[in-house]
């Protein structure tokens, strides 16, 4: 098995590049959208609340390899061309921020209301309430499941190898059938998967410890 390593160790570098560069563009597009879909949901006009509601309950009833597959194969047919890395980014942008959107909201409605009330009494309008009042301490409520959402799409960008976006799954699917060794190529990915998993664990954990000193 080691020697297959180091034999695939140059695509795997790639591969490992590609697919951390996808996961957190996916991530911090994912998250900037959730966020303003989460102050949708929790608007007092119920059109956005209606709308925020209907993309949420679209991307996360709906199968993100499907997703994935529309936006590759059905856009084209209205004149949206997009290449496979694009396409697989859009999906997994789209997808991650419907399941960030409840996270954060999940967050800042768990600050208490009378925080709310104190900035409106002290002439703070909607958006300087929000910022520093509300949503600091929301997102702090909100960031040990928005952290294991980030575990989560990592492992998710596995599906952009459906769309020939060369990424770990895709390598270790190509020098499979090459080799023949598809065991212990999926091994050497799975390994490299729970590595990355591993890392974004420990980085949660210290991201963690530290918001709780500040508090």
């Amino acid at each position: 098995m080691f020697e297959l390593f180091f034999r695939a160790l140059p695509l795997l570098k790639m591969a490992i590049v590609a697919t951390l560069s996808l996961g957190v563009v996916s991530f911090i597009c994912g998250a900037s959208l959730g966020l303003l879909i989460a102050l949708a949901r929790t608007s007092i006009y119920r059109v956005f609340r209606s709308l925020a509601f209907a993309y949420v309950s679209v991307f996360r009833g709906t199968p993100l390899l499907v997703q994935i597959l529309l936006i590759y194969f059905g856009l084209p047919y209205y004149g949206i061309e997009l290449g496979p890395f694009a396409a697989a980014a859009l999906a997994l942008t789209l997808y991650i921020a419907a399941y960030l959107s409840e996270d954060f909201r999940a967050g800042i409605r768990a600050v208490d209301r009378g925080q709310w009330e104190a900035g409106m009494s002290l002439g703070m309008g909607y958006w300087k309430n929000q910022v520093r009042i509300i949503l600091p301490q929301g997102l702090r409520i909100s960031t040990p499941s928005v952290a294991s959402r980030l575990i989560g799409l990592m492992k998710d960008t596995s599906l952009a190898s459906t769309v020939t976006v060369v990424e770990l799954t895709r390598v270790a699917n190509t020098l499979g059938a090459a080799t023949f060794r598809y065991m212990d190529m999926f091994l050497i990915v799975g390994a490299i998967y729970w590595l990355i998993s591993q890392a974004l664990t420990i980085a949660q954990t210290l991201i963690e410890d530290r918001l709780s000193r500040r508090y």
